[in-house]
């Protein structure tokens, strides 16, 4: 696991007003953390998300806040980690209270780890990873940043995926396979042969598809 940080203990603004946003926010409220509200893009026609309001990011630096960046989209959420981290301030990692993740494995800044999901020994996920709902990550895993695992996935054991890419929804991955960077994994499918760079694959077994 990643060690603590005085980020750990700072109130916490959401960057991103949408469902994922909402679902960060009660995964955080869940272990403890303070949320002060949400920080988006479309501001200026937004007030309030659930119980949280829309705030001005001037908040970041007067609460002395940490940030996490919940925007589903794997290049916009690189964009805003990006430029939140060149402004030196904290992204900080959520990981839901039902989730279970080995002692040994390694977790980035502003990774979600969400309700039930299993990241087992020595797997690796960089910056601004999201492991969704039920997700699992079998051991010896190394997630490249800003990777996507959709509800319910399924990676077997040292398999090895690219900056940017989705897997999607309850889709499978065969131990020892290699996914390439911007992939896209569609949900059911299940992946038997290593992917390319920027390759859509789809269907049991997964074979690319066809524009």
């Amino acid at each position: 696991m990643s060690a603590d940080s005085a980020a750990d203990a700072k109130p916490l603004l959401i960057y991103g007003a949408g469902g994922h946003g909402l679902v960060v926010a009660d995964a955080a409220v869940a272990v403890g953390r303070k949320v002060l509200g949400f920080l988006d893009d479309q501001q200026d026609k937004l007030t309030q998300i659930g119980k949280w309001p829309v705030v001005d990011a001037s908040v970041l630096d007067r609460e002395q806040a940490a940030v996490f960046v919940a925007v589903g989209d794997n290049t916009d959420r690189q964009r805003i980690c990006t430029k939140l981290l060149q402004a030196n301030h904290d992204l900080v990692s959520i990981v839901h209270r039902t989730a279970w993740v080995s002692p040994s494995a390694v977790i980035g800044r502003g990774v979600y780890v969400g309700p039930n999901a299993v990241i087992t020994a020595e797997a690796r996920i960089d910056d601004g990873a999201i492991v969704n709902s039920g997700a699992i990550v079998e051991h010896h895993c190394h997630l490249e940043a800003f990777v996507h695992l959709g509800t319910g996935a399924a990676i077997g054991a040292e398999v090895h995926i690219g900056t940017r890419s989705l897997v999607g929804v309850g889709a499978s991955v065969r131990p020892r396979i290699k996914i390439g960077q911007a992939c896209t994994i569609g949900a059911g499918a299940t992946v038997v042969k290593d992917i390319p760079d920027g390759l859509t694959v789809v269907g049991t077994p997964g074979r690319p598809l066809r524009g």
